[in-house]
């Protein structure tokens, strides 16, 4: 073989490595403001009294009887446990037309970042259509998907599995 065809071979050999390396993650969004009772910063409460404010994500967290769905492994499906947590959601984004929301998609920490990324997707998208079957206008809410990127419950057992599955309803405004 001549020279410039080692070196030919050489070449193709270090793209064909560099091609294979480990692509770094992108930067992921800041993750979302605490989403327990406000401690009165935030104008969630009222300014003296601590009195929760209608509309706002406090009285969102206390009026609902959850914010987040879980859904069972690989699955999108809203099942009866779901519908009653976001019948709950519904009832209260229609006394508040002005709120908006983001429905972020979760999965556990199985499968590559591609197969949870969609999955997540398919889990938020699934929540916010019930929603607006339920009436929530469409234009209301986003959503997104963090795949495996935020687990609730760091583990890898079955109970940190489930936990991780989910779609949360975020207040936006």
């Amino acid at each position: 073989m001549s020279r410039f065809t080692n070196i030919l071979l050489a070449a193709t050999a270090l793209v064909a490595v560099a091609g294979c390396a480990k692509k770094r993650p992108p930067v992921l969004p800041p993750a979302p403001a605490d989403s327990g009772v406000d401690q009165g910063n935030s104008g969630a409460t009222g300014p003296s009294t601590g009195a929760i404010v209608p509309g706002s994500d406090a009285d969102f967290q206390r009026s609902v009887q959850s914010n987040t769905v879980n859904f069972a492994l690989d699955m999108y499906d809203i099942d009866s446990t779901a519908r009653a947590i976001l019948d709950s959601q519904a009832q209260w984004l229609a006394r508040y037309p002005n709120v908006r929301v983001t429905i972020e998609g979760h999965a556990d920490e199985r499968g590559t970042r591609e197969y949870n990324l969609a999955l997540g997707d398919r889990r938020a998208n699934a929540t916010k259509n019930y929603l607006a079957a339920k009436g929530v206008p469409a234009e209301r809410m986003t959503t997104i998907s963090y795949g495996k990127e935020r687990p609730l419950r760091v583990g890898s057992d079955d109970q940190s599995w489930a936990e991780n599955r989910r779609a949360v309803t975020v207040i936006l405004n």
